[in-house]
C-alpha cells in the first residue's frame, strides 16, 4: 500500500507552503495537517513531507519525535489520557494508570501511550490537564472527567469494549 495525500489536503498544504519565507518553516503546519486527516504521521508522511519540502527525511523525523502531540502509530477508538502531574498524582492518578492497564492487558510500567491490540484503547500518561480541584483527572477522547475512581475506570472500559 502506497501514502497518498489526497489532492485537495496536497493543494492547501503547497498553498500554505507559500506564506513561508522557507519552504522549511512551514514543517509543523504540514505535520499538524496530515496527522489531522490521518490521525497520526507514519514513516511515509514524514518522507513526503521531506521530499514537498526539500527536506531530508531526518529533518521532519526530528519534529515528529521531539514534539509530543504528534502520534506515530494511531490511536485507539477509546483515548484514555491520565493526568500525572502533581495534584491528579496524589489523588492516586499513577494508581488509576496501573488499573486501566491491567484491566485492559497493558503494561503499565511502559511510558509510552499504549494501544491494544484491538484498536480500541490508548492509554495515555499526561502532563497536567488543567482541573488539578477534581483530581484525579482524565480526558477520556474529548471529555474531561473529574474525581476519576477505579469503578469508573471499569465503566470506561467496558463501555469502550463494547463499541
Amino acid at each position: 500500500m502506497s501514502f497518498a495525500v489526497p489532492a485537495n489536503l496536497e493543494a492547501q498544504l503547497d498553498e500554505l507552503a507559500t506564506h513561508y519565507p522557507q519552504k522549511r518553516s512551514a514543517s509543523l503546519m504540514f505535520l499538524h495537517a496530515l496527522q489531522e486527516h490521518f490521525g497520526y504521521i507514519s514513516r511515509d508522511a514524514v518522507e513526503w513531507t521531506a521530499r514537498k519540502l526539500g527536506l531530508q527525511p531526518i529533518n521532519v523525523y526530528e519534529l515528529v519525535t521531539f514534539y509530543p502531540m504528534f502520534r506515530q502509530e494511531p490511536l485507539g477508538k477509546t483515548h484514555i489520557k491520565v493526568c500525572r502531574t502533581l495534584s491528579c498524582a496524589l489523588a492516586g492518578s499513577g494508581e488509576l494508570r496501573t488499573h486501566f492497564c491491567s484491566k485492559l492487558g497493558l503494561d503499565a510500567h511502559k511510558h509510552a501511550p499504549q494501544t491494544t491490540p484491538d484498536g480500541k484503547f490508548t492509554v495515555e500518561f499526561v502532563e497536567c490537564l488543567a482541573d488539578c480541584g477534581n483530581a484525579p483527572v482524565v480526558l477520556l477522547n474529548e471529555d474531561l472527567l473529574p474525581k476519576v475512581t477505579p469503578a469508573q475506570a471499569d465503566e470506561i472500559v467496558a463501555k469502550g469494549k463494547s463499541k
